[in-house]
């Protein structure tokens, strides 16, 4: 029984040897020969037997069997790890060209998101640009229709003044009429102290609409051009470049003179050019400024100056004419037609000279060579009706120049319409 168990281990062992070098595709498979001498201790026979085994003989099915198996696994094995291989490989170059694609795809976005970002801000430049143009023409057109509205008011209270006045006649003749039929002194039947009811409360509701359509007639000339100007300068914002420069018909050698305009300024600060006249040697000739709510009037320097206080209000027109003789150096202000302020010793025995120059809006100060503007100084809101003469206007003329045909009268230096004045910056005329 001892030699069949061996012949079979070593049989076994030839088999486990001939699969290892089964190498070849084919379906015949060569056993190798082996040759195994051992020594085996027998415990009964106490003897050594030399066992041989020949390993060509031939092979089963179930051997062949077998070492197919073994070989199939191998080459699968060998397959896998292979697939195993050239999957990482594809796995590696698939990243490195993800990863080339998110890179380009990336800058693409970001050149398109670029692209697409700029055309639709330029979009919303030009929808802004167009709307702000739309806004202006719609603000233009309100302020049109507006002005044409307050200007028929303007038309419809003349007419009404008008009618009151005749009516006012009428009353008046036949109470002069009903006096002398009745024998009675005219004073018992003047309207203010006629006996009859219905006259009286006639009288007061006439004389109460008179009020009302004055107070309706001035708001409205507050909000169109005054005194019947038709055009008037716009300083839109205060600025350093925008103001305006003067060219008098005549010679600004002055031993007086009389200076008006119509102001309706924005905001007034310390010092807020309305108009200032000036040489190299002294660039405050003249000048006509507002001081917060005051009104300055200078001649000679800012050491000889007339002010008037609480005049100025922002968003309203006002009347202003400053007046002054070297003679005895008297200055007055007025305003609306109204003396405010009167002084005298003001530059007295001076002259101003001739060769300077005229500003609107601002002034050309001593601060450096050649002089130079200030914005703090500049004047912002609408001005018309400047004229300016060589003497001073009697108190009637002065007074005239706030009425109705104020812009029909111009002075003989600085005529109104008639005088060139040069605008530069943004100032521009309406009308």
């Amino acid at each position: 029984m001892l030699p069949q168990k061996i012949l079979s281990l070593l049989t076994l062992f030839c088999v486990f040897r001939a699969s290892i070098s089964v190498l070849d595709e084919d379906d015949d498979y060569d056993l190798m020969y082996v040759n195994l001498d051992n020594e085996i201790d027998s415990p009964v026979l106490g003897t050594e037997e030399t066992v041989s085994c020949d390993c060509q003989r031939e092979h089963t099915k179930w051997d062949k069997l077998f070492i197919m198996l073994e070989n199939s696994q191998m080459k699968e094995n060998i397959m896998l790890q292979a697939m195993d291989e050239i999957l990482k490989v594809d796995l590696q170059t698939l990243k490195a060209e993800l990863s080339q694609l998110t890179t380009n795809l990336a800058g693409t976005l970001a050149a398109t998101f670029e692209k697409v970002t700029s055309h639709i801000v330029s979009q919303v430049e030009q929808a802004l640009v167009r709307n702000g143009d739309l806004a202006g023409e719609a603000k233009r057109l309100h302020e049109s229709e507006q002005g044409k509205l307050l200007e028929q008011i303007l038309l419809l209270g003349h007419n009404v003044s008008s009618r009151l006045g005749r009516l006012e006649s009428s009353w008046l003749r036949r109470c002069e009429v009903e006096a002398q039929e009745t024998a009675f002194h005219q004073d018992k039947f003047s309207p203010s102290r006629g006996d009859d009811p219905i006259l009286n409360s006639l009288w007061k509701e006439l004389q109460q609409t008179r009020t009302e359509l004055k107070a309706s007639q001035k708001w409205a000339a507050q909000h169109l051009l005054p005194a019947g100007c038709e055009t008037a300068i716009l300083f839109p914002m205060r600025s350093k470049k925008i103001f305006g420069s003067v060219h008098p018909t005549a010679g600004m050698t002055l031993h007086s003179f009389t200076a008006c305009i119509w102001i309706k300024v924005t905001e007034a600060l310390n010092k807020t050019i309305v108009f200032s006249y000036g040489t190299k040697l002294n660039p405050y000739e003249i000048q006509l400024y507002l001081s917060q709510e005051s009104a300055v009037l200078v001649v000679g320097g800012d050491q000889h100056k007339l002010v008037v206080k609480n005049v100025v209000v922002p968003g309203k027109w006002i009347h202003l004419c400053g007046t002054w003789s070297s003679e005895n150096g008297s200055a007055s202000l007025w305003l609306n037609g109204e003396l405010t302020a009167t002084a005298s010793d003001i530059a007295n025995a001076h002259t101003v000279p001739n060769g300077g120059i005229l500003q609107i809006g601002q002034e050309k100060n001593g601060c450096c060579v050649g002089g130079g503007f200030d914005e703090a100084l500049a004047f912002s809101g609408k001005l018309t009706g400047f004229n300016m003469w060589d003497r001073v206007l009697s108190a009637k003329e002065t007074a005239a120049q706030s009425g109705e045909d104020a812009c029909s009268m111009r002075g003989n230096i600085i005529g109104w319409g008639v005088t060139e004045v040069l605008l530069y910056g943004g100032a521009q005329y309406i009308s």
